[in-house]
């Protein structure tokens, strides 16, 4: 299989574009046009990026994770990219970043630090796009997999794909289960509206395995079906557009 430009998270900007987060850093992209590399390191904290959001602003947040021969090394980092194109951190003490999504009234971020199995939810300050008042809103059992992709909808609810899990789950504000699908593939990974209504969900699975200590007792993946597919179910509640990044594509710029 040939390997392209790697994406691990990206944004439409409201212009052209888009914002893209992977493991060599965070870029900006106008295909055609090559990929132009925004940061790669933050005052010697590497941006190794995984999944991003934009916010109302047009900011753009998205957090680090690394990997160690023996698994996952702490400590990883929530970032934040403002219009200009400088990068700041956010929060730190993160084991490893995963999905990021805004309340429907955009005062609560939400964001998934799978090895903690914690969603996080933060006070959103939409002036200056500083987070404050971390908590956790969710701590998902190990049995259930590692919290994962994010995104909100129409009514508030958080919808969760768990990695290990199988599933997607919705949980009301409070942060209470109120339903859970369960799919063939086990390491579900991501999910997002769409549609012409928006009452159509996608739901991705990873077709790599990465067995980590942390995974649910006696998980095998070499016996379960573990993922590699796209899947799509109707959804009886609506889901919200996404907002889009307005990073400058002449705001900084490097060798990709």
């Amino acid at each position: 299989m040939q390997k392209g430009f790697q994406v691990n998270g990206w944004t439409m900007q409201e212009s052209d574009g888009f914002v893209v987060t992977n493991s060599s850093g965070i870029w900006l992209w106008n295909p055609p046009a090559e990929p132009i590399l925004l940061a790669s390191e933050l005052d010697g904290k590497d941006c190794v990026m995984n999944d991003c959001i934009a916010d109302p602003e047009g900011r753009v947040y998205s957090g680090s994770y690394h990997y160690n021969p023996t698994g996952v090394a702490a400590p990883s980092y929530l970032f934040r990219i403002d219009t200009d194109g400088s990068v700041h951190v956010a929060d730190e003490g993160i084991q490893f970043s995963n999905g990021l999504a805004f309340s429907a009234d955009c005062n609560t971020l939400y964001f998934s630090d799978s090895v903690a199995r914690c969603i996080y939810s933060y006070n959103w300050e939409r002036e200056t796009g500083n987070l404050s008042n971390r908590r956790v809103f969710v701590r998902v059992p190990r049995e259930h997999g590692f919290p994962d992709g994010l995104t909100v909808d129409a009514e508030g609810f958080v919808w969760c794909a768990q990695w290990f899990g199988a599933r997607i789950t919705r949980y009301d504000p409070d942060g209470k289960v109120q339903r859970v699908v369960t799919f063939p593939a086990t390491q579900t990974s991501s999910l997002a509206f769409g549609g012409p209504d928006l009452d159509t969900i996608f739901v991705t699975s990873a077709g790599l395995s990465n067995m980590l200590a942390e995974a649910p007792r006696g998980y095998d993946p070499d016996k379960v079906l573990v993922g590699g597919r796209l899947y799509r179910m109707r959804s009886d509640v609506q889901g919200r557009r996404e907002y889009r990044s307005r990073i400058r594509m002449d705001a900084r710029s490097a060798p990709p």
